[in-house]
């Protein structure tokens, strides 16, 4: 009885996965012989362990990657550049507690889009938001914003973001305007967010197919 009410307390307090792995307890033999604190320990690693895959499920779905890549799932044997301990260390998302930027950059097929996506979910992994945004599209949004008065909204909810990735940056030059709003974007994160930015143009270019604007 004094069980199936603590349960049902615990239901209450919406702290559900410590209640079914009480009830699992009291069912199974085998928690019998563990100390009081112990089997508190269990239930409370179990409800915090449900809590941390809840949330980032929650923040995988806002982050809309492209690709469901994991970095686990990098090839090293592919001659594509990737220096595996660089990589490994990345994924580890300390640049992304320092604020820095990274840049990632290749012909199309190099699997850019798969790289961006495995650091972000990696950094969701260490407690991170991210947003995955293709560049076209996002210069089309914010020429929108701008037009129906939510640019500074929308700027500032993209700068409240951990991680932003703009996959397929500048596939063609900007306009002045696009160049502007590429930069404001930008600025609002510089030394508080981090971007990791996909191009097929090599940085050396980037200056001038933003019209002489420099966005690093």
């Amino acid at each position: 009885m004094f069980d199936n009410q603590t349960i049902e307390g615990l239901y209450a307090l919406k702290l559900n996965a410590m209640a079914q792995g009480l009830a699992e307890q009291h069912e199974s033999a085998q928690y019998q012989a563990l100390a009081f604190d112990e089997r508190l320990g269990l239930l409370v690693d179990r409800e915090l362990a449900e809590r941390e895959n809840r949330r980032q499920q929650r923040y995988l779905k806002a982050a809309k990657l492209r690709s469901d890549a994991v970095f686990e799932d990098v090839d090293f044997r592919r001659q594509r550049g990737i220096d595996r301990s660089q990589f490994l260390g990345l994924a580890e998302a300390s640049w992304v507690r320092n604020h820095h930027n990274l840049a990632i950059v290749g012909a199309t097929g190099t699997g850019k889009t798969f790289l961006a996506c495995a650091l972000a979910n990696a950094a969701i992994r260490h407690g991170h938001t991210a947003l995955y945004l293709r560049a076209p599209r996002m210069l089309d949004e914010l020429a929108i914003a701008r037009l129906d008065g939510r640019f500074q909204r929308l700027t500032a909810a993209w700068a409240r973001i951990d991680v932003l990735v703009f996959d397929d940056f500048l596939l063609r030059p900007l306009s002045a305007d696009q160049g502007a709003d590429i930069l404001e974007v930008i600025e609002d994160r510089a030394g508080l967010r981090s971007t990791i930015l996909t191009s097929q143009l090599p940085i050396s270019n980037w200056h001038e197919a933003m019209g002489g604007a420099n966005p690093c």
